[in-house]
C-alpha cells in the first residue's frame, strides 16, 4: 500500500520514531519480535503470533533489569512501533507492522 506523504506525516512522528530506534536494545527487541515463536519460550496465556512475547521473556533475553527493560518497551509503544496487550496479569508485546512500514516509507522519502 502506497501512502501519500501527508498521510504518513499524520500517522507518524518521525522524530519520535527515530529516537525510539536509536537504541541497539530496542532494535534487537523489534528483530526478535519478527518471529516470537522462534525467539521466545512457549507462553502459557498469550499466543505469540496474536499477542506477541511476554515482557518477562523480552527483559530476560535482553539481560537488563525489569525497570530498564520496561522503559525500552514503553519507548517502542509510545512511538507506535509495538502494541502492548494485557492478559492474565502479564503484558505481551507485538510489532505494529503498519507503523513500521510507515517509518520505512517516511525515511525513503527523505
Amino acid at each position: 500500500m502506497v501512502m501519500s506523504k501527508a498521510l504518513v506525516a499524520e500517522t507518524l512522528d518521525l522524530e519520535g520514531t527515530l529516537k525510539a530506534l536509536a537504541s541497539e536494545r530496542r532494535l534487537q527487541i523489534l528483530e526478535w519480535l519478527k518471529d516470537p515463536v522462534a525467539n521466545f519460550p512457549t507462553q502459557e496465556h498469550g499466543d505469540p503470533i496474536e499477542h506477541g512475547a511476554c515482557n518477562l521473556f523480552i527483559v530476560e533475553k535482553l539481560g537488563v533489569s525489569q525497570p530498564a527493560g520496561s522503559r525500552h518497551l514503553k519507548v517502542l509503544v509510545d512511538a507506535g512501533l509495538l502494541v502492548a496487550t494485557r492478559r492474565k496479569g502479564w503484558t505481551y508485546y507485538r510489532r505494529e507492522e503498519t507503523m513500521i512500514a510507515n517509518a520505512v516509507q517516511a525515511l525513503a522519502t527523505i
